[in-house]
């Protein structure tokens, strides 16, 4: 309200002028009718001048033509001459008269006296002081009436302006009003103008910045590429679940898709991408009469359901759909098995650690049970790793059983005068016959310091193939761990072995990872060269992901090197790429080493590497693993 104050201080500081000028007129004409009163009297009087007479004759002589507030007159030869009427000191005048009060006592000496007179203003001072009393009413009636103009419309400015703050002020809360434009008229126009666009600016800002966060909160919280939701959701959902006052029940269940680790080997992570995107699918449409249910990918290969408010027996039956279309993508994909399943129920006030121990028990469970199986747990057995032993039992069974199976495939030469082989591919089945997911079954081997003996059942059961079948002819691949191969005892125990079996130790090659040889050098070269003294042959796979990988090949001197499938799938668009395998097939040439591409999915890619001379070529483009058929007949060695 700064410029309403300085208005009004304006309009004071005018109509104080406004007054002034007028007192100034009045007092100017005032002055001048009594300069005229008293040049009339001063003629008057000079006719006087030799007046001899009695004092009140010369009074009433003058009392004709002029009006005395006092009148005095000495003689100085006779006193009884002498007269006096009168008051020298006015009487008390309003302010106003005040104001314009001119007193000038006149003295005149005359022929025997002296006469001092004070004319009467009255009459004129009262018309002049009406006449500012009424000028002063009209000035100061205005200003008021400016004023209260001023103060209502000053009002009215405060109140449309506390009506613009208060949609300004709302406006961080984005909280966005329609603009009644009829508080805000007149010159209040272009502001309502100008907050209607800025709340309509804001709001698509708003709606802008809610997309992104949308956005971003879909990368943070949601799987890009099956559209689940994260590890921190699912957790955040299971923390709720598990409240004491949550009063919820329902059946969490593990999808374990233990077959990406081998589809991403083979076949590439957009292989592996659209298998786990097949998976969510199949989840989906399984579940499609559960619209409650709540899907996350808490890790690479888990999935994570919570299915709320469906008892055990329910839970069961939707599981077993799901199963159904794991089963049927199996024949497609062409793998051991697409996925294993494990469930429990859940109560309200339950422990989320426990609740997943559980679930893990039972997807656990659920991989020793055959393909695609699913397994339900309703309570821990007081072992919190039973899931763990359960492996180690079914491993131990497999052990015993020597449950065993062979795929084979084969590594197609690029030259004729190049001699390849044939991969064998190790299939672990149950007691019922049903087969286990490889990776998992050597993983928990690993975990359970077993994998030595696994890899043992692994090469004894391929040199009983070997005798019992006559009519298999050629170099056959077996893979076995890197932990093994740098254990002086397992080597020992090799040696023995292929040394009994001479004319078929010449027609084995040992295939072990580049990254797990790498680990210990100088058991790299003890295990190569124990290996080649009884005739045997080393090929190095996965090659190329190392950064010592020329040294290391060149100083070891394997017999086979196998690329890392990452160089195949680069190999058509990728100069780089290409580079580096021909660098790699020129120092392997000049070491006798020979090398071979895997992961060929395609005519394009198989083109490229017969290109580039490679000796050998394996993928599904090239073959598929086949089963290898055994007769029933063993040899047992020792």
């Amino acid at each position: 309200m700064t410029s309403f104050r300085y208005s009004q201080l304006f309009l004071v500081f005018v109509f104080c002028g406004l007054t002034f000028i007028t007192y100034s007129i009045n007092q100017a004409d005032f002055a001048h009718s009594r300069e005229q009163e008293l040049t009339k009297y001063t003629a008057s009087i000079a006719t006087q001048s030799n007046w001899q007479g009695n004092g009140k004759a010369l009074y009433q002589h003058l009392t004709t033509s002029f009006n005395f507030q006092f009148f005095q007159y000495i003689d100085t030869n006779d006193s009884d001459n002498s007269f006096t009427h009168g008051k020298l000191l006015a009487e008390s005048r309003s302010i106003i008269k005040n104001i314009y009060q001119i007193d000038i006592p006149l003295t005149r000496t005359l022929a025997n006296g002296r006469l001092q007179v004070k004319l009467a203003i009255d009459k004129e001072l009262t018309a002049v002081s009406n006449r500012f009393q009424y000028q002063l009413l009209l000035i100061w009636g205005t200003f008021l009436l400016i004023s209260v103009f001023n103060v209502l419309l000053a009002a009215l400015h405060a109140k449309k302006l506390r009506y613009s703050c208060k949609i300004i002020d709302d406006l961080p809360n984005f909280t966005f009003h329609a603009i009644q434009k009829s508080k805000l008229k007149g010159e209040f126009t272009p502001l309502a103008k100008v907050l209607e666009s800025c709340q309509s600016n804001l709001k698509a800002k708003v709606d802008e910045f809610n997309d992104a966060h949308e956005k971003l909160t879909r990368v943070a919280f949601q799987d890009p590429v099956t559209g689940f939701g994260t590890r921190a959701k699912f957790t955040e959902k299971l923390n709720e679940i598990c409240l004491p006052n949550s009063q919820q029940l329902g059946v969490l269940a593990i999808v374990r898709a233990t077959e990406l680790a081998v589809i991403n080997q083979l076949h590439g992570r957009e292989a592996g991408d659209d298998y786990l995107t097949r998976i969510a699918n199949h989840i989906r449409k399984s579940l499609v009469k559960s619209p409650n249910a709540y899907f996350y990918r808490i890790s690479t290969a888990d999935f994570a359901l919570i299915l709320p408010d469906i008892s055990l027996k329910d839970g069961t039956t939707i599981i077993e759909e799901l199963k159904v279309a794991f089963d049927e993508y199996q024949q497609n994909l062409g793998t051991d098995s697409v996925a294993y399943i494990g469930l429990c129920p859940y109560l309200q006030g339950c422990d989320p650690v426990s609740l997943m121990t559980l679930a893990d028990t039972a997807v656990s469970i659920a991989q020793t049970l055959g393909p695609n199986s699913f397994h339900v747990q309703q309570k821990l057995s007081g072992d919190e790793l039973f899931g763990d032993s359960r492996w180690k039992i079914a491993i131990d069974d497999i052990l015993k059983r020597k449950a065993i199976k062979f795929y084979a495939q084969p590594i197609r030469p690029c030259r004729t005068n190049i001699e390849s082989y044939r991969e064998l591919l190790s299939r672990f089945y149950n007691d019922q016959g049903k087969f286990l997911p490889t990776t998992t079954v050597i993983a928990m081997a690993e975990r359970h310091g077993m994998s030595e003996e696994l890899d043992k059942l692994v090469i004894l059961k391929t040199l009983s193939t070997l005798i019992n079948m006559p009519s298999l002819t050629g170099l056959f691949g077996i893979n076995i761990s890197s932990s093994s191969a740098n254990q002086e005892s397992f080597v020992a125990w090799l040696k023995n072995i292929l040394v009994r079996q001479r004319h078929l130790a010449a027609r084995l090659v040992f295939e072990v990872s580049e990254s797990g040889m790498q680990t210990n050098l100088s058991a790299t070269y003890h295990f190569i060269n124990e290996v080649h003294s009884v005739g045997a042959r080393v090929s190095i796979e996965r090659f190329g992901l190392g950064f010592t990988s020329f040294k290391f090949f060149k100083d070891v001197r394997p017999d086979f090197i196998k690329l890392d499938g990452s160089y195949t799938r680069g190999i058509i668009s990728d100069t780089h790429n290409q580079f580096f395998v021909k660098m790699i097939i020129d120092i392997a040439r000049k070491l006798m080493i020979k090398v071979i591409a895997t992961s060929v999915e395609n005519q394009q890619e198989k083109l490229a590497m017969e290109q580039l001379l490679l000796d050998g070529l394996q993928g599904y483009y090239i073959a598929k693993p086949t089963p290898l058929i055994t007769v029933s007949k063993s040899e047992k060695l020792k």
